[in-house]
C-alpha cells in the first residue's frame, strides 16, 4: 500500500496499538510499525492492568481475550509496611475493582491484532531509522525490514509510542519537564510453584519486594533498592535478589524458594519525566511522553488512557472540528491534569524513604479500617484519585473513624 497515511504509529504495544486501533476505527488510514515481531515479550514490565484499563479493554471489546488467557484476577492488594499491613480489595470504579497481570506476549498480541482488525496496516519486524522532515515539520519515516532496503512512508502525523527509549522523542528533541532522577532499581524473575497472595508489596528499610501472579501458573517476584545501590547489586544478582527479599519479607522469601525459577533475571531502573507530547507533525503517547517508576504498576493503565486522549485530539484536528495544534495542546493539558498527583505519589513511594510520623499515623489508621484500606488501595489501583484520598478532610475522617491501635 503506497501513499500518505493520516498517522504512522511507531511502537505497537500498550499505547501504540490502541492509538492505531482507535484512529482506524474512526476511519483514518494508519500505519503501525514495530521493530519486534508479534507475539513478542517485553522484558521490563509489571504487567498489571488496573481497573480503569480493564474498563477500557471492556469498552474496546478485548477484555474477554485477556480473561481467557488464563492469568488470574488480582482481586486483593496486600501492602506490608512492616508495623502494619494494608490489604483487601481496592475500591471499585464503575463496578471494577480487580486487576489482571497478563504477560506482555499475551496482552500486546491481543492489542496488535485488534489494531489490524480495525483496519490499521501492521509492519512488525520493521526498524525506523529516521524521521522525514519538510521545512522543520515531521512528514514521515524512513526505515527497513530485517532483510529489506530503505523504505519511506509519509503521514500527516508520526506518533512515537516507542517507550522510554523513544527514537521519535529523541529525534524531535521533545523537551522534558518535571523530571526526577532514577529513584529505584529492581531485579526480578518468574517462578512457578509460588503461593502468591494476589498483588503483594513488602516495604522494608530502603528495600522493597513484591510478587504478582501472571500467566501459566507463574509469579513475577522482584526485589528493589535505591537506584544508587543497583550497580553493587549487579555484582552478584541472584545473591542480592534473594538476600534483599529475605530481609524485607521472610515469608515471601520462603514461598519463593519453595517454587522454581523458570526464567533468567531482569535488571532495570526507570526514569521519571513528562515530555512535551506534540510538535509540528509529531506526537508522543505512553512511556515515550510520560514515564514514572513502576512501584505503583500503572504504566499500562496510563498508556491506554493516552491512547484515548491522543486519538480523540487527532480526530478533532484531522476532521477540522478544531485546529490540530490546539487539540494537541488540550491533549497535553488533560494528560498532565490526570497524571500530576499520581506522579508525585509514585515518585515519593519510589524514594524508599521512611514516611514521616504523620504519614505513619495515617497509614496505621488506614490498616485498622476495611473502608479506609479499600480507598487507599484504590489509590494504587487508580480507582480513587490521590488528591481525594489525601485531602485534609478525608485524612481527618480516616483518623477519627479508625479503631485505636492495639496496646503493645
Amino acid at each position: 500500500m503506497n501513499g500518505t497515511y493520516d498517522a504512522i504509529v511507531v511502537g505497537a504495544r500498550c499505547a501504540g496499538s490502541p492509538t492505531a486501533m482507535l484512529l482506524a476505527q474512526t476511519g483514518y488510514r494508519v500505519l503501525l510499525v514495530d521493530k519486534a515481531r508479534f507475539p513478542s515479550n517485553m522484558p521490563l514490565s509489571t504487567h498489571v492492568v488496573q481497573a480503569p484499563a480493564l474498563a477500557r479493554l471492556q469498552r474496546w471489546g478485548l477484555l474477554d481475550q485477556v480473561v481467557a488467557s488464563g492469568c488470574p484476577p488480582l482481586e486483593t492488594y496486600d501492602f506490608d509496611f512492616g508495623p502494619f499491613v494494608i490489604k483487601g480489595p481496592p475500591k471499585p470504579l464503575n463496578g471494577i475493582g480487580h486487576a489482571y497481570a497478563p504477560r506482555r506476549f499475551v496482552l500486546d498480541d491481543i492489542l496488535v491484532k485488534a489494531a489490524v482488525a480495525a483496519g490499521a496496516e501492521l509492519r512488525d519486524g520493521f526498524h525506523v531509522d529516521e524521521l522525514l522532515r519538510d521545512e522543520g515539520r515531521v512528514v514521515g519515516i524512513e526505515g527497513h525490514a530485517r532483510r529489506g532496503g530503505p523504505v519511506r512512508e509519509r503521514a500527516r502525523v508520526v506518533i512515537g509510542a516507542d517507550g522510554m527509549n523513544s527514537l521519535v522523542a529523541r529525534a524531535v528533541q521533545a523537551p522534558k519537564y518535571n523530571a526526577k532522577p532514577l529513584l529505584q532499581g529492581a531485579i526480578f524473575s518468574y517462578w512457578s510453584g509460588v503461593q502468591a497472595r494476589s498483588f503483594e508489596v513488602h516495604v522494608g528499610d530502603r528495600r522493597v519486594a513484591f510478587a504478582i501472579p501472571t500467566n501459566d501458573g507463574l509469579t513475577l517476584v522482584a526485589s528493589a533498592w535505591p537506584a544508587s545501590e543497583l550497580p553493587a547489586a549487579r555484582q552478584n544478582i541472584e545473591a542480592s535478589y534473594l538476600s534483599t527479599m529475605r530481609e524485607v519479607s521472610l515469608d515471601l522469601y520462603e514461598r519463593t524458594l519453595a517454587g522454581r525459577r523458570e526464567e533468567g533475571f531482569i535488571v532495570g531502573a526507570t526514569a521519571n519525566y513528562f515530555r512535551k507530547p506534540y510538535g509540528p507533525g509529531w506526537a508522543l503517547a505512553g512511556d515515550a511522553g510520560y514515564l514514572k517508576d513502576p512501584v505503583t504498576a500503572s504504566g499500562i493503565t496510563d498508556g491506554f488512557r493516552d491512547a484515548e486522549l491522543l486519538s480523540d485530539a487527532l480526530d478533532a484536528g484531522f476532521s477540522g472540528r478544531q485546529d490540530l495544534e490546539t487539540a494537541l495542546a488540550a491533549f497535553e493539558a488533560r494528560r498532565n491534569e490526570q497524571s500530576a498527583a499520581m506522579y508525585e505519589f509514585t515518585t515519593q513511594l519510589a524514594t524508599q524513604e521512611p514516611p514521616p510520623p504523620e504519614m505513619q499515623q495515617l497509614l496505621g489508621a488506614v490498616s485498622r479500617s476495611a473502608e479506609a484500606s479499600s480507598a487507599f488501595l484504590g489509590v494504587i489501583a487508580q480507582t480513587v484519585p490521590v488528591q481525594e484520598f489525601f485531602a485534609p478532610a478525608n485524612v481527618e475522617r480516616v483518623m477519627a473513624a479508625a479503631p485505636s491501635a492495639p496496646d503493645v
